[in-house]
């Protein structure tokens, strides 16, 4: 059996109960970017997009009508609105306590070890926006070859430089030996190598993205490798978890990029599941508050879905999920705290199917687990019978 996961990244439904400790009361991605930039979603809406609660539907987005498709959403218990937060989640990693972040920047103790990893001193050492660090730090890297070091709300240790510059190879390895030096007390979930080429305000380079994350704890994911299962990491998918827990990994470029190399990946068919990060929602539209694009992304993916669901087999399924906010309308420019997404679908299916409100995000991979007849021992219930009503 293939089972396919894709996570809409950031496409939040809405603030979770304690929003509030994240200064995010009020946030609703999906209804303020639809809002803002109506677009029309009929095969999301027929899928049960319109039906998840608090989603609010119009004529014009979210067409009211007959609905085949399991919806509901999830709520996130871990401490944060991260992606590695959100995904260790998924796969049945409950964090206590939050990753650490730095509001200040990095303190001399790191920074005096990146410095003489790299030979170099470094720019910035603070939270920014990742265009504008560059608009506004660009120039002086250009000057001095040193690299931008930045971070944001998110536990993450950003390394910008110009690929003229500075050759990926070695912007790769300082990330590396960020990775290292970024453990026990100054530990952060990821270290984000963030190439960027052109003129002044410059441009990002986001196909040589390269994420070096904590390695998590056991997850779904090793469980299903050892039960010999295909385990397909598609996008940024592979980063996220430290590469552990995957048969085959493949590189994308963008959304569009994504969903091609998902659709090819599903007809080559296997025993397994194929798990994909669809992420310009986020990182081009979200962070960068644009709705225009936000809803245009959005646009792109529903368009897409008539050929994905063509694509799952007839003992398989289509789940789609998202792992945190990014209301492209709030304030600032970091993610929101909000519940994630949950639609299903497989071939059999003839009505629509409330899966509720999902406890935790852990039952996405109690449930991949319990499709797959991969033993676990980890939080989360699994909504696999429901979904195959």
């Amino acid at each position: 059996m293939l089972l396919t996961l894709i996570v809409l990244d950031s496409v939040g439904v809405g603030e979770l109960p304690d929003a509030a400790a994240f200064g995010d009361v009020g946030a609703h991605t999906l209804n303020h970017t639809l809002t803002a930039a109506p677009v029309h979603l009929p095969h999301l809406a027929r899928l049960g997009l319109s039906r998840i609660p608090t989603v609010q539907t119009s004529p014009q987005t979210l067409p009211a009508g007959e609905v085949t498709g399991a919806h509901g959403r999830m709520r996130e218990v871990s401490p944060g609105k991260d992606t590695s937060t959100g995904h260790w989640e998924f796969m049945g990693v409950q964090l206590q306590h939050a990753f650490q972040v730095f509001p200040e920047g990095f303190p001399p103790a790191v920074m005096d070890r990146f410095d003489a990893a790299t030979g170099r001193g470094h720019l910035c050492n603070r939270p920014y926006s990742g265009t504008d660090v560059i608009r506004d730090y660009g120039e002086e890297h250009l000057r001095t070859g040193f690299p931008i070091v930045y971070t944001s709300a998110d536990s993450v240790f950003q390394i910008a430089a110009h690929e003229d510059v500075v050759p990926l190879e070695t912007l790769y390895a300082w990330c590396e030996a960020a990775r290292e030096i970024l453990q026990g007390e100054f530990a952060v979930a990821r270290v984000i190598a963030r190439p960027f080429r052109g003129e002044h305000p410059f441009e990002r380079a986001n196909e040589h993205r390269k994420d070096y994350s904590l390695v998590p704890p056991r997850t779904v994911l090793d469980a299903l490798k050892d039960a010999g299962r295909d385990v397909v990491g598609i996008g940024k998918i592979p980063d996220i978890y430290a590469h552990q827990g995957f048969t085959q990994e493949i590189h994308t470029d963008s959304n569009a990029d994504g969903i091609r190399k998902t659709l090819a990946r599903m007809r080559q068919g296997g025993d397994g599941l194929i798990f994909t990060n669809l992420v310009d929602f986020d990182a081009k539209f979200g962070h960068r508050r644009d709705p225009a694009g936000y809803s245009a992304a959005l646009a792109e993916f529903d368009s897409a879905l008539p050929e994905l669901l063509a694509a799952v087999p007839e003992d398989g399924a289509l789940i789609l999920v998202s792992d945190h906010g990014n209301d492209p309308t709030w304030h600032g420019t970091d993610h929101t705290r909000e519940h994630g997404l949950l639609l299903g679908w497989h071939p059999g299916l003839t009505g629509a199917v409330d899966l509720g409100e999902r406890a935790t995000f852990a039952d996405v991979g109690a449930t991949v687990a319990q499709a797959l007849g991969a033993d676990r021992n980890g939080p989360g219930e699994s909504f696999w019978t429901r979904l195959k009503d």
